[in-house]
């Protein structure tokens, strides 16, 4: 029996919707899921402050809990910190990028929005897959730090006021061509816990696509053959900075398998 666990990392909550789908994947996986909250949010950081954080903390949290395989469940530290990581550690990680192919192969209009943090929209990495996966299609693209603040917010259990995803929205549709959106990419992990919200707050009815299910299927592929506990340990939920948070995100943590709190 390998209880070595799985280690999710990602800037705040977000990675739970990875966490999610690999759970539902490989229901026996012990999990530690790690939110750099010292370090919240990413997406307003430069890609230098994030290519220097990043690489360095994960080599701490792979020292403190021999993972056998890390999942960078952040868009934001993926598409700039990714290959730096894979350098400097001697196990499998596994990044999140924007599901732009899976836009393309299901947009039927061909005009795709890409919805992520200021730091994911620009990088050249998105340019890349835009022009490998949906070079036939119309990209449109938005950063928004305020709706990682809604998702944090939601799972703290605060409501927010429908007209700010409303407005969140509007600045991809309200480019030109964005009244043709058919599909939106959640390029960053914290979107899909608010895609109920976001639907509603379309202008017209749009699919929502994430990586997330490519990204469980990865670390199935990953770790084929290896053991598992017969049952699951309690997952363990760590936060670099203060856990002032942890106890009205108690319910969201439980209900993700993440019983116990901890600060590196």
């Amino acid at each position: 029996m390998d209880e070595r666990p799985v280690l999710f990392f990602d800037s705040g909550v977000g990675g739970l919707s990875v966490l999610a789908a690999a759970r539902a994947l490989l229901p026996r996986m012990p999990a530690v899921y790690v939110a750099d909250s010292a370090g919240f949010p990413y997406g307003t950081k430069s890609e230098a402050e994030i290519g220097a954080r990043v690489p360095a903390l994960l080599g701490r949290l792979a020292e403190r809990y021999r993972p056998r395989l890390i999942v960078i469940a952040c868009n934001t530290a993926s598409t700039i910190a990714l290959a730096a990581v894979r350098s400097a550690l001697d196990l499998p990680v596994v990044g999140t990028v924007p599901a732009i192919k899976v836009a393309a192969a299901h947009s039927r209009s061909r005009v795709i929005g890409v919805l992520g943090t200021d730091a994911t929209v620009r990088q050249p990495y998105v340019d890349d897959l835009a022009a490998q996966f949906a070079s036939d299609c119309r990209v449109l693209r938005h950063g928004s730090a305020e709706l990682v603040a809604l998702a944090e917010a939601r799972l703290r259990g605060d409501p927010a006021d429908p007209s700010r995803y409303r407005a969140i929205l509007a600045g991809l549709f309200d480019q030109p061509g964005g009244d043709r959106i058919d599909t939106i990419v959640n390029a960053c992990t914290h979107f899909p816990l608010v895609e109920h919200e976001l639907r509603a707050a379309a202008p017209h009815p749009v699919a929502f696509v994430d990586g997330s299910a490519g990204i469980a299927r990865r670390i199935a592929f990953l770790t084929e053959g290896q053991a598992w506990p017969v049952i699951a340990p309690p997952g363990l939920a760590v936060f670099t900075g203060g856990v002032s948070d942890a106890a009205r995100l108690g319910d969201a943590l439980a209900g993700h398998g993440l019983t116990t709190v901890e600060t590196l």
